[in-house]
């Protein structure tokens, strides 16, 4: 079993930036993709980046890219979001998951999940 922990949301405001981590335990995951979903009120779970084991490929979705960084540190265990020019609808709970084997960006795909961090981003 893994556990995924999420730290660092908070509430902004737009423009600002943010860093999110979460943290594995349980099993070393530096063998599988680590990604970043997030879920605003009111609509569907959405993919925002994946990172694959050694980071030598990363995707975004067309909303963060160039905003947003993923990053990771298989050291501890540890994946990143860092968010940048923050805007209001980036607004959501943030999820990190991990998947054994990197097989896409849908919600199935991913094996363990955290519980997720609150990011707030005001106008």
């Amino acid at each position: 079993q893994v556990q995924l922990v999420e730290s660092g949301g908070g509430l902004v405001q737009a423009g600002d930036s943010l860093r999110l981590s979460c943290a594995a335990s349980g099993r070393t995951v530096s063998s599988y993709a680590m990604a970043w979903f997030r879920q605003a009120p009111g609509k569907e779970r959405e993919f925002v980046s994946v990172i694959t084991w050694s980071g030598g490929e990363t995707y975004y979705s067309d909303s963060v890219k160039g905003r947003f960084t993923i990053s990771r540190d298989n050291a501890k265990n540890t994946a990143y979001l860092q968010m940048h020019n923050l805007r209001p609808e980036d607004t959501a709970v943030y999820y990190c998951a991990v998947d054994r084997v990197f097989r896409g960006i849908a919600k199935s795909d991913y094996d363990y999940w955290g519980q997720g961090t609150q990011v707030t981003v005001s106008s």
